[in-house]
């Protein structure tokens, strides 16, 4: 990104802030591949619903392209497949307190 690029960017904001104009937006959907997840970590059905708390029904829907997950879990599944050990310890700690 060069400067030209954001400098018209910072006008199209200005001009939008004063009503002047419309910005564009873009809704770009990331697909998650549920299972490929899961079976990283080597985790059965059951396993992976237990440890993460996912209803079964929901991920076999999931897993068989039925549904999709909503964003909040794609963002879940997301940070379950980067750093699985740190999710499964915040949910030990919230099933804890709460």
């Amino acid at each position: 990104m060069n400067d030209k690029t954001i400098l018209a960017g910072l006008k199209q904001i200005a001009a939008y802030e004063k009503g002047e104009h419309s910005l564009r937006t873009r809704v770009v959907e990331v697909a998650i591949d549920v299972k490929a997840i899961r079976e990283k970590l080597e985790l059965s059905q059951d396993e992976f619903c237990r440890l993460y708390g996912f209803p079964l029904a929901t991920l076999k829907n999931w897993e068989q392209g039925r549904r999709k997950p909503d964003l909040a879990a794609r963002l879940l599944l997301g940070l379950i497949g980067t750093k699985p050990e740190l999710v499964a310890e915040e949910l030990r700690k919230m099933r804890k307190t709460g």
